[in-house]
Parts: structure tokens; sequence; C-alpha cells
């Protein structure tokens, strides 16, 4: 950690299916490379309220095949196989995953401007080729989206992480941890040069929960339009009710406005179609994208149709 923070263009390497992929394109030229998978905790335990404790070393295979992640949070083992293909998912580890950059085809493209690769160059994806891009939360600066699956069913699951500082250690809710782009679109999270992620600590939740991506193909494809859920019902009302969408914005978006109308409500497809609408208010899709808008209400409703 200590040589990471003593040079600014220095990164930790875990696994490395995403930072290497942004070397070889020229995106990412770090000056030092500190490897740290042998470093960070691995592995995953159930806690003793019935949460989990994941190592940020932990692979996504292993995660996704551990028996209690399958059991009780369904929504987090079908995110997690969503994404990627097996060899990807055998060295991608859990820490690495949540800091993924985007995908956006101009940020990638180092011919190109982008103001989330170099600031103050300018977001030719407004007026381009912004068919996948945001339609919430984004700004003049960047319409770039989030591309992991796993960070979508963590913040339907009001995950929290442990960040490991140069003064000490600090928890995190996932919340807090990723940034709509404002006008510091190069700023994906509140994640300080030097700190390091070493835990992801998962609350109890309802176990009926469910991942839904909608995808140009049928694997190793970005979502389109992405919802994690996460229902509990008693006497056909509504007690608990968690919703976030990817594919939609900067980062994982969780749908409150829509969890505040169903909270206490009936479990139907009507209010869940209310709900929905109400979330997609906000969006500001741009020319290519609009689509967007009544793709992801429609997914909302049918994964909440399908656990109700």
């Amino acid at each position: 950690m200590a040589a990471v923070a003593a040079t600014a263009e220095a990164k930790f390497l875990a696994g490395g299916t995403n930072l290497v992929d942004l070397m070889r394109l020229g995106v990412e030229q770090p000056g030092l490379l500190v490897d740290i998978k042998r470093i960070v905790p691995r592995g995953c335990e159930v806690t003793p309220d019935g949460g989990l404790l994941i190592g940020a070393g932990t692979s996504n295979s292993e995660l996704a095949a551990h028996p209690a992640v399958r059991e009780d949070f369904p929504v987090l083992a079908q995110a997690l196989l969503s994404g990627a293909s097996d060899q990807l998912r055998n060295v991608a580890t859990a820490g690495g995953n949540l800091l993924q950059r985007t995908r956006c085809f101009y940020f990638q493209d180092t011919t190109k401007p982008c103001n989330n690769r170099e600031p103050g160059t300018g977001c030719p994806a407004r007026d381009g080729e912004h068919r996948m891009l945001a339609i919430l939360g984004h700004s003049e600066h960047c319409v770039a989206t989030h591309p992991s699956d796993m960070a979508v069913a963590l913040a339907a699951l009001d995950a929290t992480l442990h960040i490991r500082t140069p003064d000490g250690v600090r928890v995190c809710p996932l919340a807090d941890f990723y940034r709509l782009p404002g006008d510091e679109p190069h700023r994906d999270t509140t994640l300080g040069h030097g700190e390091l992620v070493t835990a992801i600590e998962v609350p109890p939740a309802p176990n009926r929960s469910s991942y839904r991506k909608v995808r140009d193909r049928a694997s190793f494809a970005f979502a389109v339009v992405s919802v994690a859920a996460a229902l509990d019902v008693r006497r056909g009302a509504i007690q608990d009710v968690r919703i976030a969408l990817g594919g939609v914005a900067h980062m994982p978006w969780r749908a409150r406005t829509a969890e505040e109308q169903l909270r206490g409500g009936p479990a139907s497809e009507e209010a869940f179609d209310r709900a929905a609408g109400a979330e997609l208010s906000a969006a500001r899709p741009l020319e290519r994208n609009a689509f967007k808008v009544e793709l992801a209400k429609k997914v909302v409703v049918r994964t909440l149709a399908e656990l109700a």
C-alpha cells in the first residue's frame, strides 16, 4: 500500500481482467504495478446474523458457487454468473469487479476525446454512439455507464465495503462508494489513491431475490438494462423490497423512489408498473437510447412479478 500511495502513477493489480485490457488499449499506463492477489483476503464467510463477509480477493467463480450465496443470496450468484466467461470469472476478483472502468466506446479509444479518460477533452458520446449509455444521472460531461453486474446486485443488498487506507481502515456503504459524473466524470468512486478494498459485507436480505439482464447476445455481453431485486411479501403486502438498475447510469442505480412507493402496498403488477414509472420519470435519455426507459420499466415489473 505504501508503494502505491507514494507513487501517483501506481496501480494495484489483482486479477487484472480489466486493468490489463485497458493497458493493452493504452487507456491505462501505470508507472508501477503492485501485485496484491496473495495479500488481500480471500473466501466467503457467513456472519452470525446470516449475512456475508466476502474477501476482496475471492474469485467471481468461487463466490458464485458458494452454497450460502446460492441459497440465501441468489441475486448475487445470478449476477456473477451473467458476467464475462468461465475463464474470466476464474481469474477476476470480487474487489476488482467493483472497480471496473466503463466500456464506453470513446473511453476505450485513445484516438477520441473523452472526459472520463482525459478531463476537459469533451464527451463525443452525447452526439455520437450512445445506444448503450446512461439515461439516469448523467451530465453534459459524461453519459458512460458502469459495467459491473455484481455491483448492481450488491447495491440492492445494501452492501458495505471495508477499505484499507494509509491511516487505517474505513467502512463505506456501497451507496456512498460510487459517484455520478457531475463535472468530474473521471472520478468513478470515492476511493482515494493508495486505498484498497479488502472485503465486502452483505447484511441479511430477503432470500426471494433475482437478477435479470437484458443484453444484445446470450453471453459475454454487457447489460443494455439489468435489474437486481429482493422482495419480502407477507399476506399479499410488501414488507421489504430492494431494487437496483444496471446499464442505465454511471453507477448502480438504487431505485429508492420505486421502493418507497411499494413498501406496505400490494404485490401486484399494477403496483409494480406504477412504481417503475415513478422511478423512470427522472430519466433523461438521448436520441438513440430512449428505448431504455420503457425497457427498464418492463424488466422491473417482470422481475418483481416473478418474485411475488
